[in-house]
């Protein structure tokens, strides 16, 4: 059984920083930005036997707006339905309930967030981006 906590002095940062710096989307990302990400966000960590095993993270300013970020869970625990009830988790978090836009990046897991209602933009000609590199 695991647990799903937003307590964050049970994160564990090592386990954090070592998946997110090898991902696609966080390539090279360093410990201090790790902790930086994790001070200014809402975190929801995935415990399996007292070890953690994923993570997400939602920026967010707890009345409108919900960013899902950094979402994992570690590849040997993967298919046990772990990512779903860490979803539905943070969809249920009654911090965000008031949250009505919700947003995230993925170049992967489409399948996993349509299963929770996110969908291509409606109206991309209204979202813009600042990327900086």
């Amino acid at each position: 059984m695991i647990e799903i906590s937003t307590d964050k002095s049970k994160l564990q940062i090592d386990v954090i920083h070592q998946f997110v710096t090898n991902a696609y989307w966080a390539k090279g990302r360093t410990v201090a930005e790790v902790k930086k990400t994790i001070e200014h966000c809402f975190c929801f960590g995935v415990y399996l036997d007292d070890k953690q095993i994923g993570f997400a993270r939602v920026a967010t300013d707890y009345t409108v707006f919900a960013y899902l970020m950094d979402v994992f869970i570690l590849e040997e625990h993967r298919g046990k339905g772990y990512s779903k009830a860490l979803i539905a988790r943070i969809h249920e978090a009654e911090e965000l309930k008031s949250c009505k836009v919700w947003m995230l990046k993925t170049a992967d897991a489409h399948g996993l967030y349509k299963q929770f209602g996110y969908t291509a933009l409606m109206n991309p000609e209204k979202v813009m981006e600042r990327i900086l590199k």
